[in-house]
């Protein structure tokens, strides 16, 4: 018996069956507006449909003011994506969080991500108060408690249907400091976690001296590890990753690769640069994807394509991942 059938459950979601049955997964990403514009959603879903397993729907990103997760993830059902709702624990009390969570049960929504949550300082509202009732851990335990022992935070036992999540949670293997961070992993797969969705992976060796721990913890038989991967824009936006992103080594070849996409193109030529640049951050996202998949223990992929929507189709299909399985 698997790890990953040992919990005794199935939360009824495509992605869970997907994992389930042995299929390499692929997720998305999709950040609510700014506004209270649907509309904003329905677009991007557009260019998600039929393409990813699921998709991540953000909490508050970036610490910026958008359309809540939970109303965001309502809109995405309407319009035939599977969510993964993302929960910080940076807003919301345990009391809030509970009663979104029974909410977004009955709204249709099989997957929850618990998160720590960005520091309001980076976002619009720096002055605004964070809450870290409790933290991603404990908040990986609640869901659990919620589906497994069907009780709230506080002990008392759920009188009806209770929420019956596919639990994820976030890890950074590049994070420093990194010998640590596979028994950070187990941590959160000790609290429950049926699922993990990687910080942006580019140093494909160093996220394999990562996973060779993971394995002999076992971890990779314990839950499902979709590592994440994103296409890059250009070089600015690859030098900004490796100068400014926690987290993330952005290998020196990597750069040079996208400097030299547009090398023989006039720079009063912007938009064939931006084109070429654009094109080869695509091919960089696929052969990421074609390399990370061979490494055992890998489950699927998260691809982060954040405002640029339509190229998660182009990357998915370059990597020869559609169609995407279905499953019953």
């Amino acid at each position: 018996m698997s790890a990953q059938d040992s919990n005794g459950y199935k939360s009824g979601g495509n992605l869970e069956k997907v994992l389930r049955g042995g299929y390499f997964a692929v997720t998305g990403e999709l950040g609510p507006p700014q506004n209270a514009d649907g509309d904003h959603i329905r677009k991007k879903a557009s260019h998600l449909r039929g393409v990813v397993d699921a998709v991540n729907i953000t909490d508050n990103q970036t610490a910026v003011v958008r359309m809540s997760s939970l109303g965001a993830a309502f809109v995405a059902i309407q319009e035939g994506l599977e969510p993964v709702m993302q929960m910080t624990c940076r807003d919301r009390n345990r009391l809030a969080m509970q009663a979104d969570f029974l909410s977004a049960y009955a709204s249709g929504v099989r997957n929850m991500l618990a998160l720590t949550g960005d520091h309001q300082s980076f976002g619009n509202h720096p002055t605004a108060k964070n809450v870290h009732d409790i933290d991603s851990l404990q908040l990986i335990r609640m869901l659990r408690d919620l589906r497994d022992e069907k009780k709230f935070e506080c002990g008392e036992a759920i009188k009806g249907q209770e929420p019956r999540f596919f639990i994820g949670a976030a890890a950074a293997p590049e994070a420093g400091p990194t010998e640590y961070r596979p028994y950070r992993l187990a941590k959160k797969v000790e609290a429950g976690a049926d699922f993990v969705q990687t910080q942006l992976v580019y140093n494909v060796e160093a996220f394999k001296k990562f996973m060779e721990v993971v394995r002999q913890l076992g971890l990779h038989e314990k839950l499902f590890i979709l590592v994440g991967v994103g296409p890059l824009k250009g070089p600015a936006m690859a030098r900004y990753m490796r100068d400014f992103v926690p987290g993330i080594t952005m290998p020196d070849h990597i750069i040079e690769r996208m400097e030299n996409a547009a090398a023989n193109i006039p720079k009063e030529e912007k938009n064939a640069r931006n084109q070429a640049w654009r094109d080869e951050g695509i091919k960089v996202c696929i052969e990421i994807i074609q390399q990370v998949r061979d490494i055992e223990g890998v489950a699927g992929v998260h691809v982060m394509a954040i405002e640029w929507e339509e190229a998660v189709r182009p990357i998915v299909d370059g990597a020869g991942l559609l169609p995407r399985p279905a499953v019953d």
